[in-house]
């Protein structure tokens, strides 16, 4: 019996410390291969802009005129004024290294801008929307949150408020579109947000 538990032990630990060996390498070479692209990334010379997917907020989102707003609401809605003035794109999903490989180490600090001001601004409107709907302004909050989506915004909570919506607006075909829009999003939750709508509302 003792022969049998040695002999398992054993085995256990010669396969326990090939596992170990294998994935330190592994990690070795993922980190000699991040240092590599860092490496290169530093050397990519400025490239154009222009070519970037820019994003404008709606003027009608911007002059929407609420019934009776409050005061958070009507805080809310001067941010958002105040965010259009800026250059907003959404890079969710990149990482410092893409971009400097993709456009240019010279180009990190107002590439970094413009994603700041995309999350400000997919932040912003999920606050817009929860404000909207608590002073039962819905359509308002679904216009606000369809934009929100239309960016490809991974706040969670804007596709579940607005799959709510829609289902208490009595249009609920219009949340296979969200999710078909959800599957899009470039951001490691993209399958658990599917995955709740899924199982929510198909």
């Amino acid at each position: 019996m003792n022969f049998v538990i040695i002999t398992s032990f054993l085995i256990f630990s010669i396969v326990f410390f090939f596992a170990r060996k294998r994935a330190a390498r592994i990690e070795d070479t993922r980190e000699q291969e991040f240092w590599e692209r860092e490496k290169r990334a530093n050397f990519v010379r400025r490239k154009s802009l222009d070519g970037l997917n820019y994003i404008t907020i709606p003027q009608e989102l911007l002059d929407m005129k609420p019934a009776a707003p409050s005061q958070a609401l009507s805080s809310c809605i001067r941010d958002l004024n105040d965010l259009s003035e800026y250059q907003i794109v959404n890079l969710t999903g990149y990482t410092n290294t893409d971009l400097k490989l993709e456009y240019g180490t010279a180009n990190i600090t107002i590439l970094s801008d413009f994603d700041l001001h995309y999350t400000n601004l997919v932040t912003l409107l999920q606050k817009l929307a929860e404000l909207l709907h608590e002073e039962a302004e819905d359509a308002l909050a679904i216009a606000t949150l369809e934009f929100a989506v239309s960016t490809g915004t991974d706040v969670s909570k804007s596709y579940y408020l607005l799959a709510e919506l829609y289902q208490e607006a009595g249009t609920p075909e219009k949340i296979d579109n969200l999710i078909d829009q959800a599957q899009n999003i470039n951001s490691i939750i993209k399958d658990t947000i599917v995955q709740r709508l899924t199982e929510a509302y198909r």
